[in-house]
């Protein structure tokens, strides 16, 4: 197991989902790797897969500024610009 997966959380996934202790320290190394991205990685992350399925950049950005607000921390609100910037340089 990664150090930097809290045992407690590992317990908790365990005890509330059923899974073995391994897959929920598999599962929970998984879901803070996801929280780990930073707002930047999440952006080029994000707008590669949208438009890779066919969005156009209009669409991808509104998803990607309702996506941001949603996160557990949300990171200051980013208007298109920012986003264009991140993404393009």
């Amino acid at each position: 197991m990664n150090q930097w997966v809290p045992a407690e959380l590992v317990r908790h996934v365990a005890e509330s989902t059923g899974l073995p202790p391994s897959t929920a320290a598999r599962v929970a190394a998984d879901v803070i790797a996801y929280f780990h991205e930073t707002t930047e990685q999440y952006v080029r992350r994000r707008h590669t897969e949208l438009q890779r399925r066919g969005h156009k950049n209009a669409e991808v950005w509104t998803v990607i500024i309702a996506e941001l607000a949603q996160r557990p921390v949300a990171p200051p609100e980013l208007s298109e610009r920012r986003l264009r910037r991140i993404v393009y340089g």
